[in-house]
């Protein structure tokens, strides 16, 4: 999970909150989200590693509070792992230099935002590596253990053999070959339990082995037991690994019946009996042994996902009888295409999988497009019967950036999902390469329908009511922008605003939203309604000097009351642009143009900001109405806030209330107004009886 996804747990020493504030704030701006703590002593880090899970501490490189050596010893003495980031006043030699003697690997620039929000997120990321390295490590001892119990109790000879040596054995093996405990064979060569008529064979087998060559399944021998007697046998080996080290699975079978039957009843529980096509379960043991090629840098490996379209419909056609007749037919069309070398299955009921060898990006397309084209191409023999059906094709390529089994199995799904989604008779192709590719193409589409809605005048707005709590009359709504795409549907500009502000697009949205809005108003005042709107503002806006004047001129010419206009910004982007805000606030003071501080208290000292930037609301922040009824910590936040911001004459405002009970906590907390889709959802027209 990206720092992007998750929240980031952040201890800050800083001799100032106002430094320890700017970090948080330049982290929150970068689109993480980040809960901070700020270590206000040695004891009270002290405390915090004791009682708190930590993901990350950021310590000022000249902290008087706490030296760098003082928090890296501390966070040693935890015994956790804590990547610890030194913030430095300047990129210097010296610093870096005083920042890896005191023991941190990991610097960043104070003033230098993109590199602190790249310091913190690779940190972050490297640590949730190390998690699920750990956690991955702790299942595989479990795994082992749970395996090791049942090969013991198995009574298959069972036995794990390292370059040539017996290192594990079960009861059933040492039975066997007549020894009565492990230590009498551990160490021994494989060669001593097999006739010498066979030692030859079996030691260039091993040789071959070492040198990378796959395993046969099995072998017919001579075994040796350590009396000397010996009997007919069928080795089987399976690639292993035991204790962390790779090695062979070396099963021995007494031979009752004759090898060709053996080879046979293999082969039986390998294929499915209505195709003659492997079976799933032989098929995922081949995709099994192509992850793990792909995870150690073999390239050019693909998978293949069949379905036949419409199948409900086909087998209404020819009938339950004929159903195994169609299967036999697609299998044998199949083979056709893709020839006897490929691993063909039968995966599902009416799936089919083909895993393919030396098959690039280029190559899996074409074999994927040349099945697809054979059965919409070509009639079907079933029984008596004449058919064209069709069928969806989905495929991956396998590779280091996706060598997980079930990641390949279910990329595949979704290509298949995907192309049934659209018709059918069609195919989708994954290939991780390519997502950087196709992330570049997804953002140039997204920019061209900003554009166009600009252009066109294609956005559209929403209005969510904002009710009082109090009883006071008024009637207020937040304007929300929507964009929408070419199917109709209407998105939020989480979904846009970071491609439209990279291009430097958000000032103009900006303007058109409160353009917008503006002329609402005034037809409202026409209409006999005061209406207030709050609008959504981007750190474009606040730092354009023209953008004030642009609103007085707008309110004068429609002779509105421009405190009937509430412009709403995040807490975190005034902070990191003080100045501008100020001037920003004061320009906006002759139209009587009303602010917001948005996601309010989410930083370290919120309340200290309303000293030097004079807001009329606060909207305090989700995360701390998500859960209110059941989390007595935020309960008291939001009292907290609402109290102090009364105290302050400001007027506060709880987003995003899911429930009655969150709504009956809000009652008794001092909160002015609420919205949330539980209190009334947005709509396209302003029509809330607010009666």
């Amino acid at each position: 999970m990206s720092p992007r996804e998750a929240v980031v747990r952040l201890v800050l020493v800083e001799d100032r909150v106002e430094d320890a504030e700017r970090i948080t704030s330049i982290l929150r701006n970068g689109g993480m989200a980040v809960r901070p703590t700020r270590a206000e002593s040695e004891d009270h880090l002290q405390k915090l590693l004791t009682e708190s899970s930590i993901d990350t501490i950021l310590v000022g490189a000249h902290c008087r509070l706490m030296p760098l050596e003082s928090v890296v010893q501390q966070v040693a003495a935890s015994g956790k792992d804590i990547p610890v980031i030194a913030v430095l006043d300047e990129l210097s030699e010296a610093e870096i230099r005083r920042a890896f003697e005191a023991g941190i690997p990991r610097v960043a620039p104070r003033v230098h935002p993109e590199m602190l929000q790249v310091a913190v997120a690779s940190a972050f990321d490297a640590l949730e590596s190390r998690r699920a390295v750990r956690r991955l490590q702790a299942t595989l001892r479990e795994t082992e253990r749970r395996c090791d119990t049942l090969i013991e109790s198995s009574r298959d000879p069972i036995a794990y053999v390292h370059e040539g040596m017996h290192i594990r054995a079960n009861q059933a093996y040492l039975e066997m070959f007549g020894y009565e405990s492990f230590e009498e064979i551990e160490g021994l060569s494989l060669l001593d339990l097999v006739a010498p008529s066979h030692a030859l064979h079996i030691k260039d087998l091993l040789k071959r082995i070492s040198r990378g060559e796959p395993p046969p399944k099995n072998l017919e021998v001579e075994a040796q037991c350590a009396d000397g007697s010996s009997f007919h046998a069928m080795m089987e080996f399976t690639p292993a690994s035991y204790e962390g080290e790779p090695c062979l699975q070396v099963v021995f079978r007494q031979h009752a019946i004759d090898a060709e039957v053996v080879r046979q009843l293999d082969e039986l529980r390998q294929r499915d009996q209505v195709t003659g096509l492997y079976n799933r379960q032989h098929f995922l043991g081949e995709i099994d042994h192509a992850v793990a090629r792909a995870a150690e840098g073999q390239k050019d490996m693909a998978m293949l996902l069949v379905e036949i379209d419409n199948y409900a419909s086909v087998v209404g056609q020819i009938g339950l009888g004929n159903i195994d007749q169609l299967l036999r037919a697609c299998a044998e069309r199949l083979r056709e295409v893709l020839g006897d070398e490929q691993a063909l299955a039968r995966f599902g009921e009416h799936t089919f999988a083909a895993r393919l060898e030396n098959s690039n990006y280029a190559a899996t397309q074409a074999l994927a497009e040349k099945v697809r084209a054979a059965f919409a191409a070509r009639i079907l023999e079933i029984g008596d019967k004449s058919m064209s059906i069709t069928v969806s094709v989905g495929a991956v390529q396998i590779g280091e950036r996706i060598a997980s089994t079930q990641q390949v199995l279910a990329k595949a799904a979704q290509c298949v999902n995907a192309a049934v989604a659209m018709g059918g008779n069609r195919i989708e192709l994954f290939d991780p390469a390519a997502s950087d590719r196709a992330e570049q193409e997804r953002i140039a589409r997204r920019v061209a329908q900003v554009e166009k809605a600009l252009e066109e005048n294609g956005f559209k707005l929403l209005f969510q009511p904002v009710i009082s709590l109090l009883g006071e009359p008024v009637e207020a709504y937040e304007v929300l922008v929507r964009m929408p795409l070419p199917n109709g549907e209407l998105i939020s500009p989480i979904e846009f605003l970071p491609e439209a502000e990279e291009h430097g697009l958000t000032l103009r949205i900006d303007r058109w939203a409160i353009g917008r809005t503006l002329g609402l108003l005034a037809e409202r005042q026409k209409a006999g309604r005061n209406t207030v709107l709050f609008v959504n503002i981007t750190t474009a806006s606040l730092l354009d000097e023209k953008l004030p004047g642009l609103i007085g001129q707008q309110v004068k010419k429609l002779g509105i009351d421009g405190s009937r206009l509430v412009l709403e910004i995040p807490e975190s982007k005034v902070f990191t642009n003080l100045r501008p805000a100020q001037e920003f606030r004061a320009a906006l003071a002759p139209s009587k143009v009303r602010l917001t501080l948005e996601q309010f208290g989410s930083g370290l000292n919120s309340f200290q900001l309303l000293n030097h930037v004079d807001v009329d609301f606060l909207r305090i922040d989700p995360s701390f109405i998500a859960d209110l009824a059941s989390n007595e910590e935020n309960q008291a936040k939001v009292r907290e806030i609402a109290k102090r911001a009364h105290d302050l004459g400001k007027k506060t405002i709880a987003e995003g209330v899911q429930d009655a009970n969150s709504l009956t906590a809000l009652y008794n907390s001092m909160v002015d107004f609420v919205s949330g889709s539980f209190v009334a959802p947005a709509g396209p027209e302003m029509n809330f009886d607010f009666g």
